[in-house]
């Protein structure tokens, strides 16, 4: 594909739903407003989502971006109440 182009473009021409992948280039996330050039190499991956019920799950605990997790994960457990 012709770059450089948003994110969302891309997935457009795929016939993708921004909701429904994950776009990563260089191991990190690329938000659907970003550009990619013609030579970035990207990765396409699905969403997956599944019910954990009360026992369970992951939350986000971070702000907007990974900028500032260190290393870390920003997802954290869920507990039950």
């Amino acid at each position: 594909m012709q770059g450089p182009k948003q994110v969302r473009a891309v997935l457009g021409e795929l016939q993708l739903l921004p909701e429904t992948v994950l776009v990563i280039r260089n191991d990190a996330l690329v938000t659907e407003d970003e550009l990619v050039a013609d030579t970035d190499t990207i990765e396409i991956r699905p969403v997956i989502s599944g019910g954990a019920g009360r026992s369970g799950g992951i939350e986000w605990s971070g702000g907007a971006d990974w900028a500032g997790c260190a290393g870390r994960s920003p997802w954290t457990p869920r507990h039950a109440v």
